[in-house]
């Protein structure tokens, strides 16, 4: 949990309740290390075409790949995805 305005902040943030200094913060801080759409429950790396098209409003900031999988967020498919074929994390069942 990192303070952030006064007040304390969840593993998971909303893009939209972010100024762009504070996820320059957060980003170089290293607290932030995923993506993923709130909308599809889908995480993925920041650096994923995929996870850049996305609509800011939809965009939520995770910290570690295990906190996305602990909130039901599945692995994208094209930046997530292992040479033989599965997936970095197996979800849980949402």
């Amino acid at each position: 949990l990192l303070p952030l305005r006064g007040r304390i902040c969840r593993a998971m943030w909303q893009h939209d309740d972010l100024t762009d200094g504070e996820l320059f913060a957060l980003l170089r801080a290293g607290a932030i290390a995923y993506a993923g759409n709130r909308r599809l429950y889908i995480y993925g790396r920041l650096s994923c075409g995929s996870g850049r098209r996305m609509k800011r409003t939809n965009r939520v900031f995770f910290a570690s790949e295990a906190e996305a999988v602990a909130a039901g967020y599945r692995p994208c498919g094209h930046c997530m995805r292992q040479p033989d074929g599965g997936y970095s994390a197996i979800p849980k069942k949402r």
